[in-house]
């Protein structure tokens, strides 16, 4: 589940990074609960960001992908088209979402997509389709994320703070 992969980004996005000296891979990457789920994001732009995740260690006592699991899935993608909608400017953080689950996965790889339906200044919405290896719907999920300033303004009384 750690091994290393390589993320299909724009090239315009990879030059506007590696100016600021920003290792994308890292940035965007599953996070430690992504990698523990052995979720891998294999392509990402604003417009649309596509992972997999195994179904074998994500699954609930009945041997079925976990409704969690398929959330983890869903804001890990929404999240990265966010950040990459915002830009290095800005930081998305998640602030709802919503999982609707169609179908059980017993056993391989499901795959997500997640496509933007809002991209604005403060907030950055995606759905985000869920399928199993047959091409099947097994979850719809929307996410919505905040758009915060990545380095807080001077003088400005809430930006000591993050959220979560």
């Amino acid at each position: 589940m750690g091994e290393q992969h390589s993320v299909k980004f724009p090239q315009e996005v990879i030059d506007e990074y590696a100016s600021l000296g920003v290792d994308l891979p890292s940035l965007f990457s599953a996070g430690h609960l992504g990698t523990r789920m052995g979720v891998q994001i294999l392509e990402a732009a604003a417009e649309r960001v596509v992972g997999t995740m195994p179904v074998e260690g994500n699954t609930q006592p009945y041997g079925l992908l976990h409704g969690g699991a398929s959330a983890v899935l869903a804001e890990t993608l929404g999240s990265v088209g966010a950040m990459l909608h915002g830009g290095p400017d800005k930081l998305a953080v998640g602030v709802d979402l919503n999982c609707t689950h169609h179908r059980g996965a017993r056993s391989g790889l499901v795959t997500g997509v997640a496509t933007p339906v809002h991209r604005g200044r403060s907030t950055a919405t995606y759905e985000i389709v869920i399928s199993d290896e047959q091409g099947k719907r097994v979850c719809s999920a929307r996410l919505t994320c905040l758009l915060r300033d990545a380095t807080p303004r001077t003088g400005s009384a809430g930006a000591a703070g993050a959220a979560g």
